[in-house]
């Protein structure tokens, strides 16, 4: 026994490596600028076979939120588990603090590979240390990469977190078959203004998605092709809302709700769906907990894996937003607003209600034909355009009698305490975020890089107040 016992020493650290762990392959798979309302898998009129499919072999979840309804801070928040601000991830753009880490350190400590191949949004290198990919030619994951990585994994048995962050249904629409979505016969939010212009995006976009779920089906079926099915936690999530009027670019329900459809066999129960309020803070802590990896204090969201596990049918009583506005494209020089959102109703505050809302959304052709009629007098098109670009400074929304949030409560007394109470929570993530409102928004630009900020040369943007 004694003559063992060297050998038996020598080999410890290698049974404890961290290439030895346990825990499970993780697949996050990103849309970007999809309203998962679209997805054919939440009732909407977009095809989605493979989610479908996804769903019915795990969990949908009806009730997951985001902190931003733009891009680059909603990434910054999913890989660090730390809301916009307190990141300093905040504009659109934007690059968090040095000191912030992401999931890609806390994950390889315990041992993973990690991979993010497509669309980036994120910075600075530091905070980000994940191999990167992207298929050739485009701003999307390569399916080649991740069957390397399969069989790297199998190799070596280490296990991987492999993020695949698509550039679709993101405009301009060029991908999927439009065809299969003949403009005439689409049936448009009531949110929006029936024009031709507004069909045919419309249309593209439906396409777009379908194209989507073709990405997912492939990455999914070379998992499970590579025998790691079994053992692959899979989560997707849809991103913020489209770029039409009233979604991406603001915190009504539209730009701020997102799908999310998670497969864990023999963890998460066939054809399972969950109305817990989730949010992509949440993702990280939720990787860490099913990797046996301690969350880091740090962290401010916390993990759901109770949810999907079927443990639990609750799991935060408040979502919170936030839309920074300056320094995005074609946007006003200033326009922030902040959310929070119960099981039941959106809070909303506008900084700013002099002034008027622009962004990219404002200067494409759909809106403008909207803009078009309202001058031509059609006065659904004059209401839906001012209530586009000119907000109050606070709004209330029962989101299951009125998901489009268009019927504005804060004057409603039968709601005070319910308007009080959410005015109370905001305030206290603000706080505890380091936000200081509009101060905050006019310091946007100091966390985008330079070459963002500053404005070319000759063109001043000057922001429009009401007249």
């Amino acid at each position: 026994m004694n003559r063992l016992l060297p050998i038996f020493l020598a080999l410890l650290p290698f049974a404890m490596s961290p290439a030895q762990s346990a825990g499970p392959n993780l697949l996050l798979i990103i849309a970007d600028d999809c309203t998962y309302r679209d997805l054919g898998v939440y009732g909407g009129q977009a095809k989605t076979p493979h989610l479908n499919k996804l769903a019915a072999e795990g969990m949908k979840m009806t009730r997951c939120f985001q902190a931003a309804p733009m891009c680059s801070p909603t990434r910054h928040c999913l890989y660090t588990g730390l809301y916009p601000v307190k990141s300093g991830a905040y504009p659109n753009h934007t690059f968090a603090h040095e000191w912030v880490k992401s999931i890609a350190h806390y994950l390889q400590a315990g041992g993973y590979t990690t991979h993010l191949s497509g669309k980036t949004h994120i910075n600075p290198p530091s905070v980000f240390p994940f191999e990167f990919s992207k298929r050739k030619g485009d701003n999307n994951p390569d399916p080649a990469v991740f069957e390397e990585v399969l069989k790297a994994s199998a190799e070596s048995r280490k296990p991987f977190l492999f993020i695949a962050a698509s550039n679709e249904p993101h405009g301009p629409y060029t991908k999927g078959d439009p065809s299969a979505y003949p403009p005439a016969t689409l049936a448009l939010p009531p949110i929006w203004v029936d024009t031709p212009e507004t069909r045919a995006d419309y249309s593209k976009y439906l396409a777009e998605i379908t194209y989507f779920d073709s990405q997912v089906g492939e990455l999914v079926d070379l998992l499970d092709q590579n025998g790691q099915r079994e053992n692959t936690l899979v989560i997707v999530l849809s991103e913020q809302g489209n770029s039409f009027p009233f979604a991406k670019w603001t915190c009504y329900d539209a730009g701020l709700q997102s799908g999310c459809i998670a497969r864990w066999p023999g963890q998460v129960k066939a054809g399972a769906e969950s109305a817990a309020l989730v949010e992509y803070v949440d993702i990280v802590p939720t990787f860490l907990e099913a990797a046996g990896i301690a969350r880091p204090e740090i962290l401010e969201g916390r993990s759901f894996l109770p949810v999907l596990r079927g443990q639990a049918d609750r799991h935060k009583e408040a979502v919170f937003g936030l839309q920074t506005t300056r320094g995005i494209n074609a946007g006003s020089e200033f326009y922030g607003v902040r959310s929070v959102r119960n099981d039941r109703y959106r809070y909303i505050r506008n900084f700013t209600p002099e002034a008027i809302f622009e962004c990219a959304a404002t200067k494409d052709a759909p809106f403008a034909s909207w803009q078009r009629l309202a001058k031509d007098g059609d006065v659904a098109a004059q209401t839906l355009v001012t209530a586009y670009q000119q907000r109050p400074g606070e709004e209330l929304y029962d989101c299951e009698a009125d998901p489009w949030n268009r019927t504005n409560l804060i004057a409603d007394e039968n709601l005070a305490s319910v308007r009080q109470d959410l005015r109370t929570q905001l305030d206290a993530w603000m706080k505890q975020q380091g936000d200081q409102g509009q101060a905050t928004e006019m310091a946007a630009l100091e966390r985008m890089p330079r070459s963002q900020k500053e404005p070319k040369k000759g063109k001043k943007k000057k922001n429009k107040a009401v007249q």
